[in-house]
């Protein structure tokens, strides 16, 4: 079901989390096909108790990748235990270069500091190496937008010193509207009541003027139905079309 909803959407780029890579299977390439380029986060789940062992963070991009890189999110002892990293590649695409980053941190309810850090140190591996490239940063960020991480990344508030401005997909089509992607009205949710609901985003870098550097024409989720009485995910995806800013 998902790799037919994946197929009929024809993506570019795709951010992956908890995708399973083993030496007898990588699940990104399974449900996408033969004509995407894959990178995967080096360090994945050993597997445990509800965790299948080699699951982790992936990109993959129908244009070849540049440069990949991991950003270390084990910014206290906290974090141990859990693969969360940022795994961004360089990629020439239809609008031009642009930074493609999928950003998944610690998901534990009481980790926001952890959280801050670690969106601290994506945001600075990624003002690095922005230059005048696009910067796509996507994932489950385990946050709601009124969480100090995600205010940082929506250049609402600093943190240490920092600032950084990207412009949140879902709120420039949708507004205020909630746009849940883990909610308890999906029954693989397991929790619930958890406090936050949505969690996953896809976030365009801003320059000087107009906002954000690529205009955010369609944001929508996806998989947030079941396909004959089966759901994908506990999470719902999210899908953005993003173009070259229109003259105004």
């Amino acid at each position: 079901m998902a790799a037919d909803a994946l197929r009929e959407l024809r993506p570019d780029l795709v951010a992956f989390q908890e995708a399973v890579v083993t030496e007898e299977y990588d699940q990104a390439a399974d449900l996408l096909g033969p004509e995407f380029h894959l990178a995967h986060q080096a360090d994945r789940e050993p597997g445990q108790e509800g965790v299948e062992p080699g699951q982790g963070t992936s990109i993959a991009s129908r244009w070849p990748l540049g440069e990949v890189r991991e950003v270390d999110l084990h910014v206290t002892r906290r974090t141990a235990g859990f693969a969360c990293t940022t795994l961004l590649a360089e990629v020439d695409t239809s609008v031009g270069p642009l930074v493609f980053a999928n950003h998944v941190p610690s998901w534990q309810l009481s980790f926001e500091h952890e959280r801050e850090l670690q969106a601290l140190a994506a945001a600075r591996v990624l003002e690095e190496l922005a230059g005048d490239r696009h910067v796509v940063l996507a994932g489950d960020f385990t946050a709601d937008p009124d969480s100090a991480g995600a205010r940082f990344l929506c250049g609402r508030q600093s943190l240490d010193g920092t600032s950084v401005c990207y412009r949140d997909a879902w709120e420039s089509v949708h507004g205020a509207e909630p746009g849940e992607t883990f909610t308890p009205r999906n029954p693989l949710v397991r929790d619930w009541d958890w406090p936050f609901r949505r969690l996953d985003y896809i976030l365009v870098r801003c320059g000087e003027h107009g906002g954000p550097t690529l205009e955010i024409t369609v944001n929508e989720r996806v998989l947030d139905q079941p396909v004959n009485g089966v759901w994908a995910s506990d999470h719902f995806g999210v899908v953005a079309d993003l173009e070259l800013p229109r003259a105004r």
